[in-house]
């Protein structure tokens, strides 16, 4: 195994500051590890190319590696003595969980102060741009500035307001300012359109629901000012999909947000009240 030639190249889809692909030599054979230095979790999609060597697990695995842990991916062994081997790698990655377990019945605030009503411009399944991995997202009209509200509580993991510019054209998605939050079962809420210098939060803060994190604008992909929101499972290759939650809102739980619908936010206190006095009146009859 000393004949082997390591690849230690940089590969820029597998940031240093977030995790590092490490080959450890361990008799004769190789062990691939990910060591995350990060606090929240992460879905790595490891892609090995081998040569004279074989591989323990199919050559493209996905596994979710834990905060501030390191998982083994694969291990690789020497096939010909005589040959000398050789791999190298590639990698995509996304925050969160690919196995999260998500509760249906959870009940989320809607992103914004308590009392206050915005306007739907895309709810579930929007033709425009909600679907797909999108699917479950929506879009709240709302001027720049806007106070945003988180829906939920979590760990800041990643946030950008460095940029001013808003477009519908191709590579206009790069210009978003946004707030990524990790929640307590490895899903992410994810608040996108943030107005420059729009991030009232650092990474590694923990928030609460309801709690001011930022201010909406109109940055990256969008043609007019407001927040979008949505709740991610992670998925392999870097990806990820929306999945459904329900709101609180004064007038009861909102379960399919819809276009021009106009909801007003409540306390999860309150909404937590509401709750209760309709599963008491629910055993009653």
């Amino acid at each position: 195994m000393s004949a082997m030639t390591l690849s230690v190249a940089a590969h820029a889809e597998c940031p240093a500051d977030w995790f590092n692909i490490d080959s450890r030599v361990v008799g004769d054979s190789v062990e691939i590890h990910a060591d995350n230095v990060r606090d929240v979790p992460i879905t790595i999609t490891l892609q090995v190319w081998a040569k004279h060597l074989s591989t323990d697990r199919p050559k493209t695995v996905t596994d979710t590696v834990p905060p501030n842990e390191s998982q083994l991916f694969m291990i690789l062994e020497e096939t010909e003595q005589d040959e000398k081997p050789h791999y190298d790698f590639d990698c995509e990655w996304t925050i969160g969980s690919i196995d999260a377990a998500h509760d249906e019945d959870l009940l989320y605030r809607l992103p914004y102060e308590t009392g206050r009503s915005y306007r739907v411009l895309q709810g579930y399944g929007s033709r425009l741009s909600h679907t797909g991995r999108e699917q479950y997202t929506v879009d709240f009209k709302m001027t720049e500035g806007t106070p945003v509200h988180a829906a939920r509580g979590g760990i800041v993991a990643r946030t950008e307001e460095a940029h001013s510019e808003g477009c519908w054209k191709s590579g206009c998605g790069k210009y978003a300012n946004f707030i990524v939050i990790v929640h307590d079962d490895w899903t992410t809420g994810e608040y996108y359109h943030l107005q420059k210098d729009g991030v009232l939060v650092a990474v590694g803060d923990r928030v609460v629901a309801g709690q001011k994190i930022g201010l909406s604008g109109n940055t990256g992909n969008s043609t007019m000012p407001h927040l979008h929101f949505g709740v991610y499972r992670a998925a392999r290759w870097g990806k990820y999909q929306s999945i459904p939650v329900q709101f609180s809102s004064i007038d009861g739980i909102v379960s399919k947000p819809r276009r021009g619908g106009l909801y007003q936010a409540v306390s999860m206190s309150s909404a937590n009240s509401r709750v209760e006095i309709e599963d008491l009146s629910r055993s009653l009859h």
